[in-house]
């Protein structure tokens, strides 16, 4: 389990403050408003950013004192992040060891993954090359290659016409079941996270306010602030 306890951390004259639990296997939507603090509680679990109290622990054991590379998330962002002078296939490579120094069973597991993702056939092409649907799915294979056990998704298909991003939602479901993957995903889609998601954490204020069921996202929220945010995005 991945627990949010009491976090608070401070941006400006700002205070944020998160709890959230977070079981194996769930994936969970991060709704809310704009600028309500959705990416930053992936910053703070992501370690980008560091709490100022509290603290964050998976299965028992405290990780936010830990450098970024030695927690256990793989974070995917909507700009893709390729590096245009590498091919498809050494930037999924990245994934696995930052210097490309990759044995040819870790390349197998790269042409594997690029396979998975159904770019198999683009491996040896340059970013600048792809549609912006295959630069994602380029992005999302050198996450799961990283071998981690949570998957951090900063809103990375709201660029993508709606066929696309329905066909993401659908491989990273499939994808976060075959590798047992626990997914925390930001979304300002509520559509996305009904298609993609069993749970959902409400953040508003700049703080973590409902908590649920994917299917008790409806209008007739008992919460207020849920339910005005759910009429204004349908």
């Amino acid at each position: 389990m991945l627990e949010i306890n009491n976090i608070r951390y401070q941006y400006d004259h700002d205070w944020f403050h998160f709890s959230l639990n977070v079981e194996r296997g769930d994936i969970i939507s991060l709704i809310g408003p704009s600028g309500a603090g959705k990416s930053t509680l992936l910053s703070l679990l992501a370690g980008f950013i560091s709490p100022d109290s509290g603290c964050i622990c998976v299965d028992g054991k405290q990780i936010d004192l830990l450098p970024s590379y030695e927690r256990p998330f793989a974070m995917l962002f909507q700009e893709y992040n390729l590096f245009p002078h590498l091919s498809v296939r050494q930037n999924i490579g990245l994934g696995v060891d930052p210097g490309l120094s990759l044995s040819s069973k870790q390349w197998d597991l790269v042409d594997e993954a690029a396979n998975q993702v159904g770019i198999g056939e683009l491996i040896e092409k340059k970013p600048e090359q792809l549609s912006g649907g295959q630069k994602q799915r380029a992005a999302l294979a050198r996450c799961f290659v990283q071998n981690r056990p949570f998957w951090l998704l900063d809103e990375p298909f709201s660029a993508l016409d709606p066929i696309v991003r329905q066909d993401m939602l659908e491989l990273v479901k499939t994808l976060a079941k075959q590798q047992q993957v626990t997914v925390i995903m930001v979304t300002h889609h509520l559509n996305d996270a009904r298609k993609i998601a069993n749970r959902f954490a409400f953040i508003a204020d700049y703080s973590v306010v409902e908590t649920g069921d994917i299917e008790l996202l409806q209008n007739a929220h008992s919460n207020p602030l849920l339910s005005a945010f759910i009429r204004a995005g349908e």
